[in-house]
């Protein structure tokens, strides 16, 4: 990457109430089933993966990013799966709300809009658990863990040698309320 660039990305970021029901989630899910833990200060819900962004098309994206007036909505986390070949266990909803569905289209339009092209494959709204799982899981039920969403952010990937470090750069809430 480019000294003048970051990695960026736009994510829902959870509260400490539900950053603490996802750390109880992670301990009872993840030692059966294998992998390394997420720290819980790094689980979100990736909503647009940018890449290697420079401090010019990062200032379009957060323009963008301000001019979208969506409504607050209900995250509920009700079950395990896995993307097996990048050997990823998440949390996943059974029903997404037209709401996020939306927020992401728009978030994707704004930064068409500043020249970044979308990711080819569909939105999946989930939350990482764990990396290099032993196993793939598929449709696990556990206990829902709610989550009322009520703003977005963009975030940075950091790489260090402990693993991925993601730091929130700026935020904006849901419901038309602005700074």
């Amino acid at each position: 990457m480019k000294p003048d660039h970051r990695r960026l990305f736009f994510a829902l970021w959870p509260t400490e109430a539900v950053r603490r029901a996802l750390r109880e989630l992670l301990e009872k899910s993840t030692p059966s089933l294998g992998g390394r833990p997420v720290p819980a200060e790094n689980l979100h819900v990736t909503l647009l993966f940018l890449g290697s962004v420079d401090a010019a098309r990062q200032g379009c994206l957060e323009k963008a990013a301000g001019g979208i007036d969506a409504p607050p909505f209900e995250l509920r986390f009700d079950h395990l799966g896995s993307f097996p070949r990048a050997r990823i266990i998440w949390s996943g909803v059974s029903e997404t709300p037209p709401a996020l569905l939306s927020l992401a289209a728009e978030l994707g339009r704004g930064a068409a809009g500043c020249g970044l092209e979308p990711e080819g494959r569909p939105f999946t709204p989930h939350l990482t658990l764990a990396r290099k799982a032993g196993k793939p899981v598929r449709d696990v039920p556990h206990a829902p863990v709610a989550w009322p969403v009520e703003g977005f952010c963009l975030a940075e990937s950091l790489t260090l040698p402990t693993g991925a470090r993601y730091r929130v750069l700026k935020r904006w809430p849901l419901g038309g309320q602005r700074e």
